[in-house]
């Protein structure tokens, strides 16, 4: 879809420049206009890493919660996207209904940006591949496993890794799959998916708004990201997109051991935001 940024969107040469273009001086391209971020879904790292690159592109965010816009009820999604297409160069959402977005984009007054959606996270799969390929210095053939859901998350990556030409395996419970993905290689067993791996990534057990249930988290227990795990691919850098519950998805020596990534991930996000808007006015 045109005027909308999701990874599923992309092409190969699309995402090539948006990483190119998270790594170089940014023009202040966004001079004077304004940028609309919409949050149906509070973050810390989302609304931190847009509001500075909005401004570091010269631009102003302008945070927007679900009561002042009254979408689909005070007003249409329409009249709304045309309402801020007047004031700002980007519409950005982090949404619970990816076909929000659709319905923005379809108006075609100003190109909408996918902050999150219960399908997407492109801004934290960017993320993910500018931090692997500044790590590893490539991203074509590195192996990556992702241990845990098949959620919005691994989604978003399992795209953006068939684009760049990585491995991606994912090791997830019984009814938790990610289900059709391009190129992915689907197991049960973590161990098994993290062998060989360059990077072992993995999220928490219930993604914002979920709910926790002892069946749940017995299936999950056996997904945990532990120094035992690691020791199974002992070359691999650990990802994870945070938030994190140590002792759960993860151990704390590992998340805050050496081969944790995590930090220099987590300001990835503002680099390949700014990186993404610049894609979107100046292709």
């Amino acid at each position: 879809m045109r005027h909308l940024l999701s990874i599923r969107y992309l092409t190969a040469a699309d995402l090539e420049w948006i990483l190119a273009a998270s790594e170089q001086p940014y023009p202040r391209i966004l001079e004077g206009k304004g940028v609309a971020l919409y949050f149906e879904k509070p973050s810390s790292r989302t609304r931190n890493s847009m509001e500075l690159a909005v401004a570091q592109l010269g631009g102003h965010p302008v945070y927007i919660q679900p009561n002042e816009l009254g979408i689909g009820s005070r007003e249409s999604v329409a009249d709304v996207t045309h309402t801020l297409a007047c004031y700002h160069a980007i519409i950005a959402g982090r949404v619970f209904d990816h076909g929000l977005l659709e319905e923005m984009a379809r108006v075609n007054a100003a190109p909408v940006l996918n902050m999150l959606s219960g399908t997407d996270h492109p801004l934290q799969a960017l993320a993910d591949l500018l931090t692997i390929k500044l790590l590893l210095g490539r991203l074509q053939g590195v192996k990556v496993a992702f241990i845990g859901e098949g959620n919005n998350v691994s989604r978003s990556l399992a795209e953006a890794c068939a684009l760049v030409g990585a491995e991606l395996t994912i090791a997830s419970p019984e009814g938790f799959d990610l289900g059709n993905a391009p190129d992915v290689h689907q197991l049960r067993d973590p161990a098994e998916a993290v062998e060989g791996a360059d990077i072992v990534y993995t999220d928490v057990w219930v993604s914002m708004g979920g709910e926790q249930s002892d069946e749940r988290r017995r299936a999950f227990e056996p997904y945990q990201v532990d120094e035992a795990l690691m020791a199974l691919a002992p070359n691999a850098r650990f990802l994870h997109c945070l938030p994190a519950r140590r002792g759960e998805e993860v151990t704390a020596p590992v998340i805050d051991g050496p081969r944790s990534a995590v930090w220099r991930q987590a300001e990835n996000r503002m680099h390949t935001a700014r990186g993404a808007m610049l894609w979107m006015l100046e292709r």
